[in-house]
């Protein structure tokens, strides 16, 4: 992204998560490819961003370095100021106690119980009591809508969406300050899309927590958030909010959005007198 495109940036006293220039490629057989490539980008504090784009693109690959899972090929990560290549272990940890991951399939140890998965980081990180515990997983469990009985059932005993808000419920145990959320739709029919979209929305008046949603759904990626980065070829083409994206007349932008037109224009904020795909 060239410095004329990119997105208006936080000042630097707000600017919680910030990348810069980075690419990172992996060897296949038939040679390099690239999963992300010259991606610039800051996330403001309390901010919403989305991530959409087409499958492969590279989406989680980027999540994934912003707490230093993956380590990027050239480029630099930035968290509160601190470049994740250049702190220390204990450094890096006492970054992602900051953070809440949701997972792309929940990821929770069916081995343990609800309880167990939801207060995990918690028993892990800190000297939190049984009894603390317990209360704190009821009230993540109560925050993203099921019952206590939940608690003291294995992950294994849900339905499909009843382990995504368990996922979720674990990843805001620990009252962090920003929140990843990778695909957290994938899967899901309608109901439980329109669910999960919802309780984002949700927690993030509750909690005020800076968040980003890599996700393939239109509709939880314009219902929730306050700006849309579009992933395309490993890059961000458009960066804005819902209707910038929309009259954006970049090529891979409307190759997008006349992709998604007939879901998009099913969202109540972006019905306007003016057609949503400009002639």
């Amino acid at each position: 992204m060239t410095e004329a495109n990119m997105p208006p940036t936080p000042t630097a006293t707000e600017t919680v998560l910030a990348v810069e220039d980075l690419r990172t490629v992996f060897r296949t057989e038939g040679g390099e490819l690239a999963a992300v490539d010259g991606v610039s980008f800051r996330l403001g504090r309390g901010e919403v961003v989305s991530i959409v784009g087409e499958s492969g693109c590279g989406k989680s690959v980027m999540l994934k370095m912003f707490i230093g899972l993956l380590t990027p090929n050239e480029g630099a990560v930035y968290f509160k100021g601190q470049n994740l290549a250049e702190i220390d272990q204990p450094s890096l940890d006492a970054i992602r106690q900051q953070v809440g991951y949701v997972f792309q399939n929940d990821a929770l140890f069916d081995s343990m119980t609800n309880l167990d998965n939801i207060g995990y980081s918690l028993r892990e990180h800190s000297k939190t009591s049984d009894e603390s515990i317990r209360a704190r997983a009821l009230e993540c469990l109560k925050s993203v809508g099921l019952e206590e009985r939940v608690l003291d059932l294995r992950p294994s005993n849900l339905s499909g969406g009843m382990r995504k808000r368990v996922g979720i419920a674990r990843a805001i145990a620990h009252k962090p300050e920003v929140l990843l959320y990778d695909e957290p739709t994938q899967g899901l029919d309608p109901q439980n899309i329109t669910r999960i979209g919802e309780l984002i929305s949700n927690l993030q008046r509750e909690l005020s927590a800076t968040s980003v949603v890599v996700t393939h759904d239109m509709r939880t990626a314009f219902g929730v958030a306050d700006r849309i980065a579009l992933m395309h070829d490993s890059h961000f083409p458009h960066v804005g909010t819902a209707r910038e994206l929309l009259h954006s007349d970049a090529p891979a932008v409307r190759e997008f959005i006349e992709d998604a037109l007939e879901e998009l224009e099913a969202l109540p904020q972006l019905s306007a007198p003016a057609p949503l795909v400009p002639a």
